[in-house]
């Protein structure tokens, strides 16, 4: 089915709770970013719903949450049971390709959207980028729009405002997605990430981000602690060249000398 078809029919997608979202994403994200290790166990999808990169809100999700969470997204038919040689471990497939319908950069933006919650579109190009290349801006307001036509985005900031415009997806069901509006008003217009029903905390915090910066600031300086001692390595070894050019020179100078050169 085509996406202009599924749009005059209505969309073949229905709204998914917060854990679903998770879930779903993992199982695409995966697909297209290490597709040699799809399709994913139900312990692979845990480790990558609860992992600190590329994820906000960050959980903390058990194997009976992901699995149950990933029955039901089989019987909203957003995923499929994979039989495996042997029978031995269950793998999960996403079906989101025709289940929303989308192409695969389309499917991209709403993966990122749906892992990470509402992003600026400077943002989302590049973390979408990584699973399929969208090259410029341009590039992706095209996407973004045939997106919202077909109700899987939507954007937070005014229609007028042309710069830092900030778009979600459109998956949320239609009282969080009230919420998530409200909170972006509420905020002046920036980010606010999704509110995850279970035990979280979003990469955004203010706490996460002090942490964040004290890390990286840590690790700044060792780097440049490091290039002080190579740099003082280098000027050891030039001075003991130096140093041997110098014999080398007194050397052939008395060799000259000596040949009465």
């Amino acid at each position: 089915m085509s996406a202009t078809e599924s749009t005059s029919a209505g969309p073949s997608w229905v709204p998914l709770s917060p854990r679903e979202r998770r879930v779903v994403g993992v199982l695409a994200e995966k697909g297209m970013t290490t597709p040699d290790q799809y399709p994913l166990s139900v312990l692979a999808a845990v480790a990558g719903c609860n992992q600190k990169s590329n994820r906000d809100p960050i959980t903390d999700y058990d194997q009976d949450d992901v699995e149950e969470t990933l029955h039901d997204l089989r019987r909203k038919g957003a995923a499929i049971l994979v039989e495996t040689s042997g029978g031995r471990v269950t793998r999960w497939k996403h079906t989101l390709y025709t289940w929303l319908p989308a192409k695969k950069n389309e499917l991209a933006v709403v993966v990122e959207l749906l892992l990470r919650g509402p992003q600026t579109t400077g943002e989302l190009r590049g973390r979408a980028s990584r699973m399929d290349p969208i090259h410029d801006l341009p590039a992706l307001e095209m996407i973004l729009a045939a997106l919202e036509d077909r109700g899987l985005v939507v954007q937070l900031s005014p229609r007028e405002q042309k710069r830092g415009v900030v778009v979600t997806h459109g998956l949320y069901p239609p009282e969080e997605l009230e919420k998530v509006r409200k909170a972006f008003v509420a905020s002046g217009g920036a980010v606010v990430g999704d509110v995850d029903e279970a035990p979280a905390r979003h990469a955004s915090h203010p706490s996460s981000s002090a942490s964040a910066l004290a890390a990286d600031l840590a690790t700044v300086q060792a780097e440049l602690a490091a290039v002080r001692a190579e740099l003082a390595v280098a000027r050891a070894e030039t001075g003991e060249l130096r140093g041997r050019l110098d014999s080398l020179a007194a050397d052939l100078r008395d060799l000259k000398s000596a040949l009465g050169v």
